[in-house]
């Protein structure tokens, strides 16, 4: 599907195939031997490390050197403080997907001011406007992946059911995208569902938000988490007090993969292409250090994923094979909502 979604400030999306390299852009790039740091919110997720693969792969191709790679584990003052201690490097530039949009935009700023490139990945600080602060923001179509999400999670909610989207409590593009798009989708498409938002403010807290509302008396009919770490936090609470309901969810992590095609509580994913779009950032990069001009929103289509494609979106999304607990999981066997996770 095409690009539904705008950019954090009403940019239209441009394709991934707008920025391309050249035989010539990579011999020039690996004379010039730049170097580069990445800044993560996190990198325990199986998205994050695909991302960066293809970053420093990319950016490897064209003789850029990765300094360093920093992982923020979900910290705003460790975001800052890997920021402040990376400017005084004098790096070529920096690659980097903030944590919030308030907290750390003065520290990103900063960044722009000494001269170094910036080039930003899912979320764009506040005040923080293209060409002036940064060469380019890429990410996913995060408001395609919401509604993707909506449309697999109503096949399976009855006639004036209810979904709790659990949400990210923070200011983050993605994510707020997504919610938008989901509850927009429901109460287009299904009126009859009513759609209740709760926030979490870290992954240590959304599994007690989910069991709280698993176990009240008017238990929700489904569940949309926002991203797949703190679905696996959900997933673990169901299976801890035996009480399961359809979810969906964004990101083909293998544990929600292996839900999917064993049909457990997950019934539909929408997948980003971590691999492709961090590909997608090292080219722009490059592209941008080379002196040209590069769009200043890029944005990949999501997947919708049932358990129907499951194997084959897992080896398109991750460019490996589908390990056997998905695999296992495709194999006959009696439909049960509450099978294991």
């Amino acid at each position: 599907m095409g690009i539904i979604g705008l950019g954090p400030h009403g940019e239209r999306a441009a394709p991934p195939e707008r920025v391309v390299l050249l035989p010539n852009d990579i011999a020039m790039a690996r004379r010039k031997k730049f170097r580069v740091a990445i800044i993560m919110h996190t990198l325990e997720s199986d998205w994050s490390k695909q991302l960066v693969t293809g970053i420093i792969g990319t950016l490897g191709d064209a003789g850029a050197i990765v300094v360093e790679v920093v992982d923020c584990s979900f910290s705003a003052e460790a975001q800052i403080h890997a920021l402040k201690r990376i400017r005084l490097m004098q790096l070529d530039c920096v690659i980097s997907l903030p944590i919030t949009s308030e907290a750390v935009a003065d520290a990103h700023r900063m960044i722009a001011e000494s001269g170094t490139r910036l080039v930003l990945v899912d979320n764009v600080p506040s005040g923080l406007l293209p060409s002036k602060y940064y060469a380019s923001f890429v990410s996913a179509d995060n408001y395609g992946l919401g509604m993707m999400a909506a449309e697999m999670l109503s096949e399976h909610i009855p006639q004036n059911g209810s979904i709790a989207l659990l949400g990210y409590d923070k200011e983050f593009f993605a994510t707020n995208e997504r919610e938008i798009s989901f509850s927009r989708w429901i109460s287009t498409n299904r009126p009859d569902i009513t759609t209740n938002i709760y926030h979490f403010n870290s992954i240590r807290t959304v599994g007690q938000l989910a069991k709280d509302l698993l176990t009240k008396p008017y238990c929700p009919s489904g569940m949309f988490v926002v991203w797949d770490t703190p679905c696996v936090e959900v997933l673990k609470v169901m299976s801890q007090i035996d009480i399961y309901v359809p979810i969906t969810t964004i990101d083909l992590g293998s544990v929600v993969a292996s839900s999917l095609a064993r049909n457990g509580p997950i019934k539909g994913i929408s997948a980003q292409r971590p691999f492709q779009q961090g590909e997608s950032v090292g080219k722009t990069t490059v592209t941008d250090l080379l002196g040209r001009k590069c769009p200043e929103w890029i944005a990949l289509p999501g997947l919708a994923v049932r358990q129907s494609n499951v194997a084959e979106s897992y080896q398109a999304i991750w460019r490996m094979p589908a390990p056997r607990a998905i695999l296992d999981g495709l194999a006959p066997r009696k439909n049960s909502l509450n099978s294991e996770i």
